[in-house]
């Protein structure tokens, strides 16, 4: 017999073979091996052991009197009244009444496992709490920018349902994924590793064999090359070092661009930086219409500017060229007449 045994309920093959070595009983091992009668949302309270130790330290009182009749187990022995089975026996019985005579105390108050028990949402905010907490404690370790912290992927809402065990809403779960971008920009260095555990949690499978993006670099003939887009149009940049020149799709900047605010956002990065004179600019854009490819080759000119002086990132961040602009048209709805305009309605 092992040294411990955990719960009838769940035992293993090993207590089994003890179980039916024992023939104190015709009752049906179903039967002995009794469930506790414990709620499933609730800690449990009430636990079966049985060691050597213990079986040892239990005063034992006859079971099988002179005057009775002895039993016998399967095999045909009889079984001593200060056998291990005989304490097995004892122990087991006593502890199957008293779990069927348990009773909660009057006036007694079940606790929940999980203090979110109450709030109606208790996936989410057991991770929200346990993430929050985290990031109090670790809040004024040094981070890193976020293009500088680790690349990661983090579980879809699907995944995370799964692993909460519950519904979430998107909207609470883009706080939980906030946090955890906070918590993964901390110094990998200095990263707790409460944090990494935490983090391993919530990462897409895999996430380590993502490819990471290639470093920009000058070829050999000196030039930069970066790709930009706005709206539906989309550009690439090569960027070398000249007197100023700017030509797009093969022709001068003033004959794509007949408007003087199209030509300015082209050069913006250059005139922020005072670079104008020290770079060439070829560009070659498609797609969309005069504005949203001026846009597109001011993102591909800011990107290859900082492949020539990475320095001046901070200066082109403030200037409000290195972010691509998300906003497009909004699309035209059936029924009306364009995106939000709707027909005139007449009375008669």
């Amino acid at each position: 017999m092992a040294s411990t045994t955990r719960n009838p309920f769940s035992m293993t093959c090993c207590l089994r073979a003890l179980l039916e070595d024992l023939s104190f009983t015709k009752r049906p091992l179903r039967t002995l091996a009794t469930r506790p009668r414990v709620l499933p949302i609730y800690e449990q309270t009430r636990t079966l052991s049985t060691s050597r130790q213990l079986m040892q330290q239990i005063p034992m009182t006859p079971t099988i009197a002179a005057s009775e009749v002895p039993e016998f187990d399967d095999e045909g022995n009889i079984i001593e009244p200060d056998s291990i089975t005989a304490k097995s026996k004892f122990i087991r019985g006593r502890e199957v009444q008293s779990q069927a005579e348990f009773v909660l105390p009057e006036g007694a108050r079940i606790v929940p496992a999980s203090a979110s028990y109450f709030t109606g949402n208790a996936a989410f905010y057991d991770t929200w709490f346990t993430l929050k907490d985290l990031l109090y404690k670790y809040e004024t370790l040094p981070t890193v920018a976020t293009t500088d912290a680790p690349r990661t992927s983090w579980k879809s809402l699907s995944d995370f349902r799964s692993m909460a065990g519950g519904s979430v809403q998107a909207s609470k779960y883009k706080k939980v994924q906030a946090v955890l971008v906070r918590l993964n920009r901390i110094e990998p260095a200095l990263m707790p590793e409460d944090v990494k555990t935490a983090l391993a949690l919530y990462k897409r499978p895999g996430v380590e064999e993502m490819t990471y993006r290639k470093p920009k670099v000058i070829d050999r003939f000196g030039r930069a090359r970066a790709a930009g887009n706005r709206k539906t149009s989309n550009a690439e940049a090569y960027l070398v070092e000249g007197s100023g020149g700017c030509f797009v799709n093969g022709k001068p900047l003033y004959e794509v661009f007949p408007r003087l605010h199209d030509r300015e956002s082209v050069l913006w990065p250059l005139k922020v930086t005072n670079r104008v004179d020290r770079y060439n600019i070829w560009a070659i854009t498609r797609g969309g219409g005069v504005s949203g490819q001026a846009g597109a080759i001011t993102l591909a000119v800011a990107k290859a500017l900082i492949t020539h002086e990475p320095l001046l990132k901070p200066v082109l961040r403030r200037a409000g060229v290195i972010t691509r602009d998300p906003r497009t048209v909004e699309r035209k709805k059936h029924g009306k007449v364009k995106a939000r305009d709707m027909p005139a309605w007449v009375a008669r």
